[in-house]
């Protein structure tokens, strides 16, 4: 998944960064409302971490806005505040979640893989379509006969198509939720990497195919 970590305090902030990393997500992190706001509106984004208080605009006044706006990312709240008005007043601003800091980095995993599996096809810790599952605890690809173990980027991918099955995921897309805004990678390295995974989908019997559409992007089909 890709994730905006919204924290003024930079120490914080890096510290949720490489543990996110760590569980094979993908990461932006900003550090005050205005820019949260811009990034968050982008619409690549899985999930969103937003302090409450931030600099700019405030964290309730940036899901404010942002569900003004039509944006329905999944957010938690990360706040030093722990009464019972606060969380109310985040909730019913829009937040999918709370936490309250300090916190336990296991909880915050947790949750966001709570407000993340809504209107997914989420199995527990799975994602499947076809005769084909991935397990995200162990980024193995298996068809109840076969297994593989994906690398970090082939798991990622995997996970996009499965989670977009049957729509076509620009190039652009992979290259800002697998690699950044602010990387220099190019589309060959996304084909490089699909090829990967066409292997290990072939390898394992998988009734899986990757099409790609010429000039535009990917897309997972079951059963053709």
């Amino acid at each position: 998944m890709k994730i905006l970590i919204v924290e003024d305090e930079r120490q914080l902030s890096d510290v949720l960064t490489v543990l996110l990393k760590q569980n094979l997500h993908v990461t932006d992190a900003v550090y005050n409302g205005i820019d949260a706001e811009d990034y968050a509106m982008t619409g690549v984004y899985d999930a969103i971490i937003l302090d409450v208080m931030l600099p700019g605009k405030n964290g309730i006044e940036v899901l404010r806005s942002l569900r003004q706006q039509g944006n329905n990312t999944p957010v938690l709240l990360l706040t030093a505040k722990a009464d019972i008005e606060d969380r109310i007043l985040g909730l019913d601003t829009g937040a999918d979640d709370y936490l309250t800091k300090p916190f336990s980095t296991g909880e915050l995993l947790a949750r966001l893989r709570s407000i993340t599996r809504r209107g997914n096809e989420y199995l527990g810790d799975a994602l499947q379509a076809g005769n084909t599952v991935l397990d995200k605890n162990t980024h193995q690809l298996g068809t109840g006969k076969e297994t593989v173990t994906l690398s970090v980027k082939e798991y990622q991918i995997m996970e996009m198509l499965l989670v977009n099955s049957r729509q076509i995921i620009p190039k652009e897309r992979f290259v800002e939720k697998i690699w950044g805004f602010d990387s220099e990678a190019e589309y060959n390295n996304i084909e490089v990497y699909i090829s990967f995974v066409r292997k290990k989908l072939l390898a394992i019997g998988s009734d899986l195919q990757i099409k790609a559409v010429r000039n535009v992007g990917y897309s997972l089909e079951v059963g053709v």
